[in-house]
């Protein structure tokens, strides 16, 4: 067999292969959808008007057309926050050059966590505040947001470390404010596979 038909069946081969591999899936709408004026509205999360590190107006409208990943934490968290926020470390090293892609980090305790504590606590672990914002707001806000909308259990709760009771749940929404798919932020290899899901919706969102 010549070298040209042997090129020839090698890319014959590599084009059957290719046009076999199956295309990235719609990823899912998560939440529960309403009625609306008799119509179907899917699960969207709410508008929020919060402060971030730098005390400058944090809302949902800055988000809109920005695929983001959001987390609850407490600069004073002693439990599952430090390994959620390395992985979420591990997501602004993988996308830092990727347009369009935010992360957030709600606080759930805006009495201590005030913009100047979030900053310092944001340069602490090394969070470029080009790509990711540290917000709080009032406290009752912030835990409905996370229980009725991101579908994250967050509450008050004296017998927990810290004082808080909540999820390490990495959330990831689409540039329409829909819940698009979650990861365990306290899991490594959860999140790696997530990444699977972040590339599907940035490349769905182009």
């Amino acid at each position: 067999m010549n070298v040209k038909l042997t090129s020839l069946l090698i890319i014959n081969v590599l084009v059957i292969l290719y046009s076999c591999k199956p295309a990235i899936q719609e990823l899912p709408y998560l939440g529960r959808d309403k009625i609306v004026d008799g119509h179907e509205v899917r699960h969207q999360i709410r508008s929020f008007n919060y402060i971030d590190q730098d005390s400058i107006p944090f809302n949902a409208d800055l988000l809109k057309d920005q695929v983001y990943l959001a987390d609850f934490f407490f600069t004073s968290c002693p439990s599952i926050c430090p390994k959620v926020m390395k992985n979420m470390l591990r997501v602004q090293e993988k996308y830092k050059d990727t347009p369009n892609f935010k992360l957030v980090s709600f606080s759930l305790d805006p009495k201590r966590d005030t913009p100047a504590r979030m900053k310092k606590f944001a340069s602490s672990i090394g969070a470029d505040l080009s790509m990711w914002h540290f917000v709080h707001g009032p406290k009752d806000s912030i835990m409905a947001i996370a229980n009725e909308d991101y579908y994250v259990p967050a509450f008050e709760d004296p017998d927990a470390p810290g004082g808080f009771d909540h999820s390490g749940k990495l959330l990831l929404i689409d540039g329409n404010g829909h819940l698009r798919g979650f990861a365990e932020g306290t899991e490594d290899e959860d999140v790696t596979d997530f990444f699977k899901t972040i590339d599907a919706l940035l490349a769905q969102s182009k």
